[in-house]
């Protein structure tokens, strides 16, 4: 009898499980038939958790359109460090349950409100702020919390322009007076900030000094960095010796450092900077904590800072800030046009900024795995398998590419 009711027990709960998974699917289905309703493709987490876990493919009731609002089809999506520490409840935001996963994307204006003008059907436009669930296919929200985007840009341009650019654009900008020929020093260089940071700097005249860790394909990335703009490629290691000091009888001892790693080699980082820098820390991927040597304090007078784009959006939304977001934008876009490009290899896909693209060797179950790199919206190349469940599971147009 014990054993009996323990199966019951199980059964049971299996089963309420199973029930408050499919209420969403009901729901979708009951608003299908609901005049001028929507449907929507979502990943949805209702708890924090690896991504495995957590994350499913559900389908969404979108409400309708409001006079202040607007209905978005999602282009592309990427998907970012930050997205994942989200999804395990790590992250300083946490959208209420259910909540759907992604923070950045594109998307093409498809109906706007009686009372929108400042964005027309066919219009596309980024999120503003962080949390807004873009691993969706469409969404409805009000048309103050997206932002519309020049269209002569490139698709993956566009859905990556509003986290990893603005970052590299504000930290360049607002903690030194950089100037053309002054020096700036950053690690994690081949990193999405890395490389929109070279870029920018290239275009603003000012020297790049870009420390990477030892790896197999070294050489490889060096002529990458190298061919974006960067001026100087070194790694870890070198930051311990002479080779520094060559640098600095060609450049000028960097007045801003960028440090996104953390660890014992930020510290040799900070080492390097002028009198009076400033050392920005905006990530700490290594997870380790900087060390912060007493006598670049004490005898070079180092400023330590940390920046996080998402509380400079708060903080400058209103005021007279309230218009700093667009001009970002149009800064980022007028100061370089190549931002995001890369040499193309040949194995690598035309057509999608140079990412590399790389099919699962085999699909993989529900949810489909999401990790940093890879790019949801983005059509697949011919021969190549969308990331799905099944051909039902993703719509046409949305599939998973792995970089």
């Amino acid at each position: 009898m014990r054993a009996l009711r323990r199966v019951r027990q199980t059964w049971g709960s299996v089963w309420c499980r199973a029930w408050e998974g499919n209420e969403h699917q009901r729901t979708a289905q009951r608003a299908e038939g609901t005049r001028n309703l929507h449907i929507c493709s979502a990943l949805v987490y209702r708890q924090n958790g690896a991504h495995a876990d957590v994350l499913r493919l559900e389908r969404m009731a979108l409400p309708p359109v409001d006079k202040h609002c607007v209905r978005l089809k999602i282009l592309a999506a990427p998907v970012n460090p930050a997205d994942i520490n989200m999804l395990q409840g790590t992250y300083p935001i946490r959208p209420p349950f259910p909540a759907v996963g992604g923070n950045e994307g594109v998307g093409e204006v498809i109906e706007v409100g009686s009372d929108v003008t400042s964005l027309s059907p066919g219009d596309w436009a980024i999120p503003v702020g962080a949390g807004f669930g873009t691993w969706r296919t469409e969404a409805v929200c009000d048309a103050s919390d997206i932002i519309k985007v020049p269209k002569d840009i490139s698709l993956l341009g566009a859905a990556t322009i509003g986290v990893n650019p603005c970052t590299a654009y504000r930290m360049l900008h607002d903690f030194q007076p950089l100037r053309p020929g002054d020096t700036v020093i950053q690690n994690g260089a081949n990193s999405a900030v890395g490389q929109a940071v070279i870029q920018i700097a290239a275009a603003l005249g000012v020297k790049t000094i870009c420390i990477i860790r030892d790896r197999p394909n070294q050489q490889e990335v060096v002529e990458d960095l190298l061919s974006m703009g960067a001026d100087y490629v070194v790694t870890e290691e070198t930051l311990k010796g002479s080779e520094m000091e060559r640098i600095f009888q060609e450049v000028p001892r960097p007045k801003l450092g960028l440090n996104c790693v953390g660890g014992p080699y930020s510290g040799y980082l900070l080492s390097q900077l002028d009198h009076d820098g400033t050392l920005v820390t905006y990530g700490g991927m290594a997870r380790k904590p900087l060390p912060v040597p007493a006598k670049a304090l004490i005898f070079k007078n180092i400023h330590l800072r940390g920046f996080w784009l998402t509380m400079w959006k708060r903080d400058n939304r209103k005021g007279k800030h309230q218009h700093e977001t667009p001009k970002l934008l149009g800064g980022i876009l007028i100061t370089t046009t190549f931002l995001h490009t890369r040499p193309i290899r040949p194995s690598q896909a035309a057509g999608h900024g140079g990412l590399p693209l790389r099919p699962p060797a085999v699909r993989p179950p529900v949810p489909p795995p999401v990790r940093p790199g890879a790019i949801w919206g983005l059509p697949a190349r011919p021969g190549y398998d969308p990331v799905c469940p099944s051909a039902e599971a993703c719509p046409p147009h949305v599939d998973l590419l792995w970089t």
